[in-house]
């Protein structure tokens, strides 16, 4: 069975890399390498799957799995400048593909400690883009 909780959250980030100049970073990132930063309303959906318990009829309480994503995520991400100021993303180039490797690992092993595994993390950036990770197969 599978089941997925959906956060919000609003960030911003630039994409660059230091090693480049202005003009290489404009090039191949466009204007998400923007030096004044831009940001976006993310939508975020983690899957977790497991056996339905049968004296509660949940594979997790699905509350249980908010507060997590809040505390390891959301918390942690919201109104904040990824570059800057989250711990998961540092020393990673910003990207959303980065973000939802990132956010996999904060949550891979909480989430296993209300009996589910972890399935899929999907990172909605906008609402023509998104990503979604499986972890390493």
């Amino acid at each position: 069975m599978f089941i997925t909780r959906r956060e919000h959250f609003n960030a911003a980030h630039r994409l660059y890399r230091e090693d480049y100049t202005d003009s290489r970073n404009l090039e191949v990132f466009g204007k998400c390498s923007n030096p004044n930063w831009h940001g976006h309303n993310y939508v975020l959906y983690v899957t977790i799957k497991g056996e339905v318990s049968p004296e509660t009829g949940f594979v997790a309480n699905l509350k249980t799995l908010g507060e997590i994503i809040h505390q390891h995520i959301i918390d942690k991400i919201d109104h904040k400048n990824m570059n800057i100021e989250v711990d998961f993303m540092k020393g990673r180039l910003a990207s959303t593909e980065n973000l939802a490797i990132a956010i996999w690992e904060e949550l891979e092993t909480p989430i296993k400690y209300i009996g589910a595994e972890l399935h899929s993390v999907r990172v909605h950036e906008t609402e023509n883009n998104y990503v979604e990770y499986f972890g390493k197969h």
